[in-house]
Protein backbone atom coordinates (compact mmCIF):
# COMPACT_ATOMS: atom_id res chain seq x y z
CA UNK A 1 0.00 0.00 0.00
CA UNK A 2 1.40 3.38 -0.97
CA UNK A 3 2.26 5.25 1.86
CA UNK A 4 -0.24 8.54 3.00
CA UNK A 5 2.50 10.33 4.76
CA UNK A 6 6.21 11.12 3.61
CA UNK A 7 8.79 12.08 6.18
CA UNK A 8 11.38 13.78 4.48
CA UNK A 9 14.66 14.46 6.40
CA UNK A 10 17.63 15.59 4.86
CA UNK A 11 21.33 14.21 6.81
CA UNK A 12 24.64 15.28 6.61
CA UNK A 13 26.62 13.60 9.39
CA UNK A 14 24.04 12.55 11.45
CA UNK A 15 24.29 8.66 11.68
CA UNK A 16 24.00 8.50 15.98
CA UNK A 17 20.82 10.31 15.51
CA UNK A 18 18.75 8.13 12.80
CA UNK A 19 17.85 4.61 14.99
CA UNK A 20 16.51 7.47 17.93
CA UNK A 21 14.76 9.31 14.68
CA UNK A 22 13.37 6.03 13.21
CA UNK A 23 11.96 4.95 16.82
CA UNK A 24 10.17 8.12 17.55
CA UNK A 25 8.59 8.35 14.40
CA UNK A 26 7.48 4.79 14.39
CA UNK A 27 6.18 5.27 17.72
CA UNK A 28 3.94 8.46 16.99
CA UNK A 29 2.80 7.27 13.43
CA UNK A 30 1.25 4.47 14.25
CA UNK A 31 -2.04 3.54 13.04
CA UNK A 32 -0.94 5.50 9.97
CA UNK A 33 0.40 4.76 6.61
CA UNK A 34 4.00 6.37 6.11
CA UNK A 35 7.53 6.42 4.81
CA UNK A 36 10.61 7.71 6.20
CA UNK A 37 13.13 9.09 3.08
CA UNK A 38 16.30 9.61 4.59
CA UNK A 39 18.42 12.45 1.75
CA UNK A 40 22.31 12.64 2.25
CA UNK A 41 24.61 14.26 0.97
CA UNK A 42 27.49 11.78 0.76
CA UNK A 43 28.10 12.14 4.83
CA UNK A 44 31.50 10.97 5.95
CA UNK A 45 30.45 9.81 9.09
CA UNK A 46 28.74 6.80 7.63
CA UNK A 47 25.30 7.89 7.35
CA UNK A 48 23.92 6.80 4.01
CA UNK A 49 25.29 3.05 5.37
CA UNK A 50 23.32 3.41 8.68
CA UNK A 51 20.72 4.81 6.91
CA UNK A 52 20.40 1.41 4.69
CA UNK A 53 20.89 -0.45 7.56
CA UNK A 54 17.50 0.68 8.89
CA UNK A 55 16.08 0.28 5.44
CA UNK A 56 16.76 -2.92 5.24
CA UNK A 57 14.78 -3.57 8.52
CA UNK A 58 12.20 -1.91 7.36
CA UNK A 59 10.77 -1.26 4.30
CA UNK A 60 8.80 1.85 5.14
CA UNK A 61 12.89 3.37 5.51
CA UNK A 62 14.33 4.92 1.86
CA UNK A 63 17.22 5.85 1.33
CA UNK A 64 18.38 8.65 -1.01
CA UNK A 65 22.08 9.29 -1.36
CA UNK A 66 23.54 12.47 -3.51
CA UNK A 67 27.11 12.63 -5.04
CA UNK A 68 28.34 15.66 -5.11
CA UNK A 69 25.86 18.31 -4.55
CA UNK A 70 24.77 19.57 -1.03
CA UNK A 71 22.55 21.66 0.28
CA UNK A 72 18.83 21.35 2.79
CA UNK A 73 16.80 23.19 0.47
CA UNK A 74 17.76 20.76 -2.86
CA UNK A 75 17.91 17.87 -0.64
CA UNK A 76 13.57 18.43 0.32
CA UNK A 77 12.72 19.00 -2.47
CA UNK A 78 14.84 15.63 -4.04
CA UNK A 79 13.17 13.86 -1.42
CA UNK A 80 9.67 15.20 -2.28
CA UNK A 81 10.05 14.03 -5.52
CA UNK A 82 10.83 10.87 -5.06
CA UNK A 83 7.49 9.70 -3.07
CA UNK A 84 4.21 9.58 -4.55
CA UNK A 85 2.34 10.63 -0.78
CA UNK A 86 -0.09 13.16 -0.97
CA UNK A 87 1.51 14.84 2.07
CA UNK A 88 4.87 15.34 3.39
CA UNK A 89 7.01 16.48 6.45
CA UNK A 90 9.86 18.06 6.23
CA UNK A 91 11.78 17.28 9.93
CA UNK A 92 15.57 17.28 10.69
CA UNK A 93 17.67 14.02 11.41
CA UNK A 94 19.19 16.19 14.37
CA UNK A 95 15.95 15.38 16.91
CA UNK A 96 15.40 19.13 17.68
CA UNK A 97 12.09 18.85 16.11
CA UNK A 98 9.36 17.43 18.35
CA UNK A 99 8.01 14.43 16.08
CA UNK A 100 5.02 13.76 18.61
CA UNK A 101 2.89 17.08 16.28
CA UNK A 102 2.85 15.17 13.40
CA UNK A 103 -0.23 13.40 13.70
CA UNK A 104 -2.06 16.52 14.63
CA UNK A 105 -0.62 18.14 11.70
CA UNK A 106 -1.76 15.29 9.20
CA UNK A 107 -5.25 15.74 10.94
CA UNK A 108 -4.84 19.61 10.71
CA UNK A 109 -4.45 19.51 7.08
CA UNK A 110 -7.02 16.82 5.94
CA UNK A 111 -9.32 18.25 7.95
CA UNK A 112 -9.53 21.93 8.42
CA UNK A 113 -8.60 23.16 4.33
CA UNK A 114 -5.24 23.79 4.79
CA UNK A 115 -2.39 24.19 2.58
CA UNK A 116 0.69 23.57 4.91
CA UNK A 117 0.84 23.01 8.96
CA UNK A 118 4.36 24.67 10.26
CA UNK A 119 5.83 24.11 13.44
CA UNK A 120 6.39 27.81 14.91
CA UNK A 121 9.04 28.37 18.03
CA UNK A 122 7.65 32.03 18.32
CA UNK A 123 3.96 31.45 18.47
CA UNK A 124 2.97 31.56 21.94
CA UNK A 125 3.58 28.58 23.40
CA UNK A 126 6.61 27.70 21.59
CA UNK A 127 10.20 28.42 22.32
CA UNK A 128 14.12 28.23 20.66
CA UNK A 129 15.69 26.97 24.03
CA UNK A 130 17.11 24.42 21.85
CA UNK A 131 19.27 27.26 20.21
CA UNK A 132 22.47 27.24 21.35
CA UNK A 133 23.36 31.00 23.36
CA UNK A 134 22.04 34.20 22.62
CA UNK A 135 24.05 34.72 19.35
CA UNK A 136 22.49 31.98 17.37
CA UNK A 137 18.59 33.29 18.95
CA UNK A 138 19.91 36.50 17.53
CA UNK A 139 20.33 35.65 14.48
CA UNK A 140 17.44 33.24 13.88
CA UNK A 141 14.93 35.91 15.04
CA UNK A 142 16.77 38.35 12.11
CA UNK A 143 16.47 35.87 9.51
CA UNK A 144 12.98 35.76 10.60
CA UNK A 145 12.48 40.01 10.27
CA UNK A 146 14.39 40.15 6.87
CA UNK A 147 11.57 37.20 5.19
CA UNK A 148 8.95 39.44 6.45
CA UNK A 149 10.47 42.41 5.62
CA UNK A 150 12.16 41.44 2.21
CA UNK A 151 9.70 38.98 0.72
CA UNK A 152 6.32 40.16 2.63
CA UNK A 153 5.96 36.68 4.71
CA UNK A 154 3.87 36.96 7.46
CA UNK A 155 4.13 34.44 9.23
CA UNK A 156 5.95 34.22 12.67
CA UNK A 157 8.20 31.78 12.03
CA UNK A 158 9.37 30.99 8.57
CA UNK A 159 12.84 30.03 8.97
CA UNK A 160 11.14 27.41 10.76
CA UNK A 161 12.66 23.73 9.34
CA UNK A 162 9.85 21.32 10.29
CA UNK A 163 6.43 21.63 8.87
CA UNK A 164 3.81 19.58 6.97
CA UNK A 165 2.50 19.99 3.24
CA UNK A 166 -0.11 18.75 0.86
CA UNK A 167 1.60 16.73 -2.19
CA UNK A 168 -0.37 18.97 -4.56
CA UNK A 169 0.18 22.47 -3.62
CA UNK A 170 4.33 21.61 -3.50
CA UNK A 171 4.00 20.69 -7.36
CA UNK A 172 2.15 23.40 -8.57
CA UNK A 173 5.00 25.44 -7.53
CA UNK A 174 8.28 23.38 -7.80
CA UNK A 175 9.08 24.87 -10.90
CA UNK A 176 9.74 27.90 -9.22
CA UNK A 177 12.08 27.00 -6.38
CA UNK A 178 15.53 28.08 -6.11
CA UNK A 179 16.85 25.20 -3.97
CA UNK A 180 19.28 27.65 -2.40
CA UNK A 181 20.64 26.99 0.86
CA UNK A 182 19.00 25.40 4.23
CA UNK A 183 15.85 27.67 4.46
CA UNK A 184 13.16 25.46 2.59
CA UNK A 185 9.60 27.08 4.13
CA UNK A 186 11.03 30.63 2.95
CA UNK A 187 11.93 29.43 -0.53
CA UNK A 188 8.23 27.48 -0.74
CA UNK A 189 6.10 31.09 0.45
CA UNK A 190 8.44 33.05 -1.39
CA UNK A 191 7.39 31.22 -4.75
CA UNK A 192 4.05 30.69 -4.41
CA UNK A 193 1.37 32.26 -7.02
CA UNK A 194 -1.00 32.61 -3.89
CA UNK A 195 -0.82 33.36 -0.33
CA UNK A 196 -0.99 29.96 1.44
CA UNK A 197 -3.23 28.46 3.59
CA UNK A 198 -1.07 28.25 6.86
CA UNK A 199 -1.50 27.39 10.07
CA UNK A 200 1.76 27.97 12.59
CA UNK A 201 0.98 25.54 16.24
CA UNK A 202 3.80 26.14 18.56
CA UNK A 203 6.79 23.39 19.66
CA UNK A 204 9.60 24.07 21.47
CA UNK A 205 13.18 23.59 19.43
CA UNK A 206 14.80 21.11 21.72
CA UNK A 207 18.91 20.47 21.75
CA UNK A 208 20.58 18.32 19.32
CA UNK A 209 20.64 14.90 20.74
CA UNK A 210 24.17 14.43 19.15
CA UNK A 211 26.55 16.12 16.29
CA UNK A 212 27.14 19.26 15.16
CA UNK A 213 25.28 21.78 14.30
CA UNK A 214 24.90 22.55 10.45
CA UNK A 215 25.06 26.83 11.14
CA UNK A 216 27.68 29.35 10.27
CA UNK A 217 28.90 31.60 7.75
CA UNK A 218 28.28 29.51 4.60
CA UNK A 219 24.25 28.81 5.81
CA UNK A 220 23.73 33.20 6.64
CA UNK A 221 25.19 33.59 2.87
CA UNK A 222 23.11 31.07 1.36
CA UNK A 223 20.26 32.67 3.25
CA UNK A 224 20.56 36.26 1.66
CA UNK A 225 21.49 34.29 -1.77
CA UNK A 226 18.06 32.71 -1.54
CA UNK A 227 16.22 36.06 -0.61
CA UNK A 228 17.83 37.87 -3.72
CA UNK A 229 17.15 35.19 -5.68
CA UNK A 230 13.68 35.56 -4.55
CA UNK A 231 13.09 39.38 -4.57
CA UNK A 232 15.28 39.25 -7.89
CA UNK A 233 12.86 37.41 -9.23
CA UNK A 234 15.14 34.72 -10.76
CA UNK A 235 16.16 37.21 -13.62
CA UNK A 236 20.10 37.94 -12.26
CA UNK A 237 21.60 35.47 -10.65
CA UNK A 238 22.01 36.24 -6.59
CA UNK A 239 25.42 34.66 -6.84
CA UNK A 240 25.97 37.31 -9.52
CA UNK A 241 24.63 40.48 -7.46
CA UNK A 242 27.15 39.20 -5.24
CA UNK A 243 29.99 38.33 -7.40
CA UNK A 244 29.94 42.17 -7.80
CA UNK A 245 29.81 43.90 -4.80
CA UNK A 246 33.02 41.74 -3.88
CA UNK A 247 34.33 43.57 -6.95
CA UNK A 248 33.14 46.94 -6.12
CA UNK A 249 34.71 46.39 -2.66
CA UNK A 250 37.78 45.31 -5.11
CA UNK A 251 37.64 48.85 -6.27
CA UNK A 252 37.91 50.39 -3.09
CA UNK A 253 40.73 47.91 -2.43
CA UNK A 254 42.65 48.85 -5.45
CA UNK A 255 42.82 52.65 -5.08
CA UNK A 256 43.41 52.63 -1.52
CA UNK A 257 46.80 50.99 -2.25
CA UNK A 258 47.42 52.90 -5.10
CA UNK A 259 47.27 55.72 -3.11
CA UNK A 260 49.04 54.44 -0.88
CA UNK A 261 51.99 53.13 -2.87
CA UNK A 262 52.10 55.76 -5.45
CA UNK A 263 51.73 58.88 -2.77
CA UNK A 264 52.80 57.44 0.15
CA UNK A 265 56.02 55.49 -1.05
CA UNK A 266 56.39 57.70 -4.12
CA UNK A 267 56.23 54.20 -6.05
CA UNK A 268 56.18 54.88 -9.75
CA UNK A 269 52.67 54.98 -11.23
CA UNK A 270 52.93 52.46 -13.27
CA UNK A 271 54.45 49.74 -10.51
CA UNK A 272 51.61 51.20 -8.12
CA UNK A 273 49.00 50.46 -10.94
CA UNK A 274 50.48 46.97 -10.75
CA UNK A 275 50.49 46.20 -7.93
CA UNK A 276 47.13 47.39 -6.97
CA UNK A 277 45.96 45.45 -9.46
CA UNK A 278 47.06 42.16 -8.58
CA UNK A 279 45.95 42.87 -3.96
CA UNK A 280 42.48 44.04 -5.15
CA UNK A 281 41.97 40.79 -7.71
CA UNK A 282 43.68 39.01 -4.88
CA UNK A 283 41.14 40.81 -2.06
CA UNK A 284 38.25 39.51 -4.53
CA UNK A 285 39.48 35.68 -5.30
CA UNK A 286 39.50 35.51 -1.16
CA UNK A 287 35.88 37.39 -0.47
CA UNK A 288 34.30 35.14 -3.78
CA UNK A 289 36.03 31.94 -2.10
CA UNK A 290 34.37 32.57 1.07
CA UNK A 291 31.10 34.35 0.24
CA UNK A 292 30.19 33.79 -3.12
CA UNK A 293 31.27 30.29 -4.10
CA UNK A 294 31.23 29.27 -0.04
CA UNK A 295 29.35 26.23 -0.81
CA UNK A 296 32.58 25.40 -3.46
CA UNK A 297 35.06 26.79 -1.29
CA UNK A 298 38.28 26.29 -2.07
CA UNK A 299 40.88 24.88 0.50
CA UNK A 300 44.94 23.97 0.41
CA UNK A 301 46.82 23.63 -3.00
CA UNK A 302 43.18 23.85 -4.75
CA UNK A 303 43.17 27.46 -3.33
CA UNK A 304 46.55 28.14 -5.04
CA UNK A 305 45.53 26.71 -8.34
CA UNK A 306 42.36 28.82 -7.85
CA UNK A 307 44.12 32.06 -7.29
CA UNK A 308 46.17 31.31 -10.61
CA UNK A 309 43.39 30.80 -12.59
CA UNK A 310 41.41 33.62 -11.22
CA UNK A 311 43.93 36.01 -12.20
CA UNK A 312 44.13 34.91 -15.84
CA UNK A 313 40.20 35.18 -15.98
CA UNK A 314 40.36 38.36 -14.88
CA UNK A 315 43.49 39.62 -17.09
CA UNK A 316 41.54 38.61 -19.89
CA UNK A 317 38.26 40.28 -18.22
CA UNK A 318 40.22 43.29 -18.04
CA UNK A 319 41.61 43.39 -21.81
CA UNK A 320 37.48 42.49 -22.70
CA UNK A 321 36.26 45.52 -20.97
CA UNK A 322 38.78 47.70 -22.59
CA UNK A 323 38.11 46.67 -26.08
CA UNK A 324 34.66 47.10 -25.43
CA UNK A 325 34.77 50.18 -23.79
CA UNK A 326 37.32 51.62 -26.45
CA UNK A 327 34.77 50.35 -29.46
CA UNK A 328 31.70 51.86 -28.23
CA UNK A 329 33.32 55.54 -27.44
CA UNK A 330 35.15 55.25 -31.19
CA UNK A 331 31.70 54.53 -32.39
CA UNK A 332 29.04 56.93 -30.13
CA UNK A 333 31.21 59.23 -28.46
CA UNK A 334 30.43 58.78 -24.80
CA UNK A 335 32.96 58.17 -22.46
CA UNK A 336 30.39 57.54 -19.45
CA UNK A 337 28.38 54.84 -21.82
CA UNK A 338 31.27 53.63 -23.04
CA UNK A 339 33.02 52.74 -19.47
CA UNK A 340 29.70 51.20 -18.11
CA UNK A 341 29.33 49.37 -20.57
CA UNK A 342 32.89 48.08 -20.91
CA UNK A 343 32.46 47.51 -16.98
CA UNK A 344 29.41 45.05 -17.24
CA UNK A 345 30.79 43.17 -20.25
CA UNK A 346 33.97 42.60 -17.64
CA UNK A 347 31.98 41.35 -14.85
CA UNK A 348 29.61 39.02 -17.04
CA UNK A 349 33.06 37.33 -18.53
CA UNK A 350 34.83 37.31 -14.96
CA UNK A 351 31.51 35.78 -13.09
CA UNK A 352 31.00 32.97 -15.93
CA UNK A 353 34.75 31.94 -16.37
CA UNK A 354 36.00 32.04 -13.38
CA UNK A 355 32.27 30.22 -12.49
CA UNK A 356 33.88 27.44 -14.98
CA UNK A 357 37.64 27.88 -14.65
CA UNK A 358 38.24 28.32 -10.64
CA UNK A 359 35.35 27.74 -9.02
CA UNK A 360 33.90 24.93 -11.06
CA UNK A 361 31.38 22.21 -9.20
CA UNK A 362 33.08 19.37 -8.47
CA UNK A 363 31.60 16.16 -10.39
CA UNK A 364 30.43 12.85 -8.54
CA UNK A 365 32.82 10.47 -7.47
CA UNK A 366 33.16 7.05 -6.40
Amino acid sequence: MAAELAVITPALNERDNLVPLYQAIRAVLDGIDWELIIVDDDSPDGTAEAAADLARRDPRVRVLRRIGRRGLASACIEGVLSTTAPYFAIIDADMQHDERLLPEMLRRLKTDGLDMVVASRAVPGGSDEGLDGGYRKGVSGLGRRLARMVMGIELSDPMSGFFMMRRDVFDSLVRRLSGIGYKILVDILASADRPLRVVEIPYTFRRRRAGASKFGGRAAVDYLLLLLDKRLGGIVPPRFVLFCLVGGSGVVVHMAVLFAAFRGFDVRFEVAQAIATVVAMTSNFWLNNILTYSDRRLRGSAMLRGLISFYLVCSVGAVTNVGVATLLFQEFGSWILAGLAGTVVGAVWNFALSAFATWRRPGPSA
